[in-house]
């Protein structure tokens, strides 16, 4: 059956509008509408969450984190700072050092290997041309682990 034009298009607009279970629309849920312009989008926001106490016990600094307003995935390059819902990736450095890397994924930040004692993260939200939008400076202290708890060497 071949539908009228505006038939059509009254149809493909109703299989683009999404209704959440709730009876929410994505727009609804806080999440901009996919054709509104970069600048009429929100801000970007990060929320960083304490590290995980019993994986800082071991050593091992976990974080979680959240974005509002931007979604991190590995997109690069100067032509996706036009996708809209925004999209970007984190960087972080850890103590000032030289070297910060590129997260990419919703998944939380893992660092291994640092020394007992206070630790410096800052971890900055990004656009996929690595312009920084916002950023969250964060404190971890690294506790001293009792020598029993130190990792094994293994014998040949």
């Amino acid at each position: 059956m071949k539908l009228p034009l505006f038939a059509a298009a009254a149809l493909a607009s109703l299989t683009l509008t999404s209704v959440h279970a709730g009876g929410e629309t994505a727009t609804d849920l806080g999440r901009p509408a996919p054709i509104l312009p970069i600048a009429s989008e929100s801000l970007a926001k990060l929320v960083v969450y304490p590290p995980l106490p019993e994986a800082l016990a071991r050593g091992v600094v976990i974080i979680q984190y959240r974005t509002e307003n931007v979604r991190v995935i590995p997109v690069f390059g100067e032509g996706a700072r036009g996708v809209s819902p925004r999209v970007g990736h984190l960087h972080v450095t850890v103590d000032d050092r030289p070297g910060t890397w590129a997260h990419t994924s919703a998944d939380p930040i893992i660092v291994v290997g640092l020394t007992p004692g206070v630790h410096k993260m800052l971890i900055e939200v990004a656009d996929p041309a690595h312009k920084i939008l916002t950023s969250e400076t964060v404190l971890v202290t690294v506790p001293e682990r009792p020598a029993s708890a130190a990792p094994q060497a293994h014998a040949h």
